[in-house]
């Protein structure tokens, strides 16, 4: 080691501890309400996503960068819930290589299952604890930093890419 100390108490880690804090007791939170209603925050995360795109479909490579999922672990979950009938595959017609997942009227129906009771919690939980200024801040703050750090997050859903800078 150097002759200066490292600081344990810098802010940028009480910064990102915060974030991972909160969004650990968000998400703890959430995949209660989401077992009830036999899904996991993975599949309920895949079922919105598809849900909020346009025509009810994103490529896989899309849904993968939206998502925690690697490219095999996308596969695998949308393999899961094809089986259970809440999304389908669809060949894309312009690349054979391709893929897309489509949310089926059974995912329809289970996510507006889920929707009441997740959105009472994010209500309680999450906007509920914020200012009209803070939330708008907070958003405006995480687009820039999911921009920056995930450029690909919005590909297929209908929301403009970020502008590589």
């Amino acid at each position: 080691m150097g002759d200066v100390a490292p600081d344990f108490d810098d802010p940028r880690f009480t910064a990102f501890g915060l974030f991972s804090e909160a969004y650990t007791g968000l998400t703890n939170r959430f995949a209660a309400q989401f077992e009830q209603h036999r899904l996991s925050s993975v599949e309920f995360e895949v079922l919105l996503r598809l849900a909020r795109s346009p025509q009810d479909r994103l490529r896989m490579t899309d849904l993968a960068s939206q998502t925690s999922l690697s490219t095999s672990g996308v596969t695998r979950v949308v393999d899961r819930m094809d089986k259970e009938g809440l999304i389908r595959r669809e060949a894309c017609p312009s690349d054979r290589r391709s893929s897309y997942a489509v949310i089926t009227e059974d995912g329809i129906q289970r996510l507006g299952e889920v929707l009441p009771g997740h959105l009472d919690l994010m209500q309680q939980w999450f906007i509920g604890q914020l200012t009209p200024g803070q939330l708008d801040q907070m958003m405006e703050s995480l687009r820039h930093i999911r921009d920056a750090v995930n450029p690909c997050a919005t590909a297929g859903s209908g929301e403009p890419l970020a502008q590589a800078s």
